[in-house]
């Protein structure tokens, strides 16, 4: 069945199912199935509902067989179970109308094939052996073959930087204009805003999966996520906040193993202090996109989080953003922030304060509610940037950096003396 975001990928479940009204089908059924070494167990009595409550929780087998014999709308009733079916599950029909248009119609829903009852066991044991062939055969290399796998990590150097609102405009961007199928991971368990941005219920998918780590797999996946668009899902929480976090942090990585396979993109909304908490969550992320202010509190902390980039996740690509930018009010100059943290800032996103109450306003992201303004052009360039670090082979090559000063590393203390005699900040030895 055509299920969302995920491929044909068997993996280790059942090889068979079936889900038949009759015993005489039973009878039928079972030798065959036993022929091809599959447990004859696995022939159930009962249709398509009953197919439908089984799968709706658990997984689905490789091959499912359903009676439609019971069934009064067999196209709606095959629709209902797409949905609670697997992708890749190969589906065959039976039933006792012999009706072409029926025929095709049931073809063109994503069903295998549609065989007559009485089954005939030659007819029945040709098309299981040939729905085995779904299995073995060679994928064709073609130009709409699944994109290499391309993860962000979106990391705010302070509060209120706008790191999420970079998050949910990138995310947007992937699904929307480049048409990547992308998930959106919030992982600000008790205070995230991604659902909201998207005026979405968050739903229980993620304080689910933190509880109960074993249970996350690519059903549950799809499961508990929610739709955004055709190509965006989002994993988010709203979990009380005087339910302390209790994890180790293995359900996050689990989680984004999954969505490495059920999708081509994944936007990770990642809180500084889960950064800390979790730093294998950076594991396998591809970019790093830091937002930042032109402030001082900004500047520490960005030469802070891109020192521990560097040590703890190499592989990973910094584009630094400097977000919420205001002409001629910045607590200190671009030229100066760029002096202090030792590279260039790579985009500079201008504040817009009527553009971000409008996508309030409207339930929409940032970029969605203000397709025009200078704002969202520079994000736009920024997911362009994004999606050439994850798939060329300069994504592995350091950041340009500008020249140090002469005072290298001290031009922050400098900056700061600037402001009032304020004491510098001590570094914590590494």
């Amino acid at each position: 069945m055509n299920a969302p975001w995920k491929a044909n990928m068997p993996g280790n479940r059942d090889p068979f199912n079936a889900f038949v009204c009759d015993e005489n089908t039973l009878d039928a059924l079972r030798p065959v199935v036993i022929e091809l070494g599959w447990p004859p167990e696995k022939c159930n009595k009962g249709g398509l509902r009953n197919a439908v409550q089984s799968l709706s929780i658990s997984a689905s087998p490789n091959i499912l067989l359903v009676d439609l014999s019971e069934s009064g709308d067999p196209l709606n009733d095959i629709n209902g179970l797409a949905e609670v079916c697997e992708p890749g599950t190969v589906v065959i029909a039976i039933g006792q109308v012999n009706d072409v248009r029926l025929y095709r119609d049931l073809l063109a829903s994503g069903i295998h094939d549609y065989l007559l009852k009485p089954l005939s066991p030659t007819a029945l044991r040709d098309t299981l052996t040939q729905a085995q062939l779904v299995f073995s055969q060679p994928k064709a290399l073609d130009g709409n073959a699944p994109k290499q796998h391309i993860s962000t990590a979106v990391v705010g150097t302070r509060g209120g930087v706008g790191a999420s609102t970079l998050a949910t405009s990138l995310a947007w961007i992937f699904s929307s204009d480049y048409k990547r199928p992308t998930a959106l991971f919030d992982l600000d368990v008790h205070f995230g805003t991604g659902a909201l941005t998207l005026d979405l219920e968050p739903g229980r998918g993620l304080t689910d999966a933190i509880d109960n780590p074993s249970r996350i797999d690519s059903l549950f996946i799809e499961r508990a996520m929610i739709r955004a668009n055709d190509n965006l899902a989002i994993l988010s929480a709203e979990a009380p906040i005087n339910s302390p976090l209790m994890t180790d942090g293995a359900a996050f990585a689990q989680l984004e193993e999954e969505f490495r396979h059920a999708f081509e993109m994944t936007v990770i909304d990642l809180p500084r202090n889960m950064l800390i908490n979790f730093p294998h969550l950076l594991a396998d992320v591809n970019v790093v996109v830091l937002a930042t202010e032109l402030t001082l509190a900004s500047a520490r902390d960005s030469i802070r989080i891109l020192s521990w980039l560097k040590a703890n996740a190499p592989h990973a690509q910094p584009i630094v953003v400097a977000n919420r930018v205001q002409t001629g009010v910045s607590e200190i100059s671009k030229a100066d922030f760029e002096g202090s943290i030792e590279r260039k800032i790579d985009w500079m996103v201008p504040y817009d304060l009527k553009a971000a109450a409008n996508a309030a306003k409207l339930g929409q992201t940032f970029v969605e509610a203000n397709r025009s303004s200078k704002a969202s052009a520079a994000i736009r360039e920024i997911a362009g940037a994004v999606l050439g670090a994850g798939e060329t082979a300069e994504a592995a090559d350091p950041v340009k950096k500008v020249k140090p000063s002469l005072l290298g590393s001290l031009d922050l203390k400098a900056l700061m003396n600037k402001k009032g005699n304020r004491k510098a900040p001590v570094e914590p030895a590494e």
